[in-house]
């Protein structure tokens, strides 16, 4: 994910480099609740497992994290944000997450919730408000993840 030319995986319409790789790479602390999300979802894409369990608020953390191996995730699309601003101490980011696994495509919506903790965000919890049905993506249909390449030679 390093590449200065690969567009980041939050679907912001930056580079990696110039979006969360600052955060997640580069040592730098979102100023808001909704470049915490966008990282964090980038670090899911990259099962960065580290990075995923430091931005966690601590009263929340889980002591081991377990990212599913069979599910790719695929877009990013930040729906609303309330608070979560350079001087807010609490914000809600509510999104939907597409996602391939098992050969089917999904939506994930959740409504998260950051606070600040030693005056940086941390991921504190979320409601699955809700999970679309899985559709079956056949074998000789386009990828979902947009590389053009049919599914049985991409992500199936």
């Amino acid at each position: 994910m390093k590449s200065n030319n690969k567009s980041c995986p939050c679907c912001s319409g930056k580079n990696y480099i110039q979006c969360c790789a600052r955060y997640i790479d580069g040592g730098e602390l979102p100023e808001t609740s909704e470049q915490l999300m966008r990282s964090r979802y980038s670090a899911y894409v990259g099962r960065n497992k580290p990075y995923l369990l430091q931005t966690w608020h601590t009263e929340t953390r889980p002591k081991e994290l377990d990212l599913e191996i069979d599910i790719r995730w695929l877009a990013l699309e930040i729906i609303e944000c309330q608070g979560g601003k350079l001087h807010d101490d609490e914000g809600i980011v509510e999104f939907a997450a597409q996602f391939c696994g098992t050969g089917k495509l999904a939506t994930l919506y959740e409504r998260s919730h950051f606070k600040r903790e030693n005056d940086r965000w941390a991921y504190f919890d979320g409601e699955i408000s809700q999970k679309t049905a899985p559709e079956k993506i056949g074998r000789n249909s386009p990828c979902p993840c947009g590389s053009g390449k049919k599914f049985k030679y991409c992500c199936g």
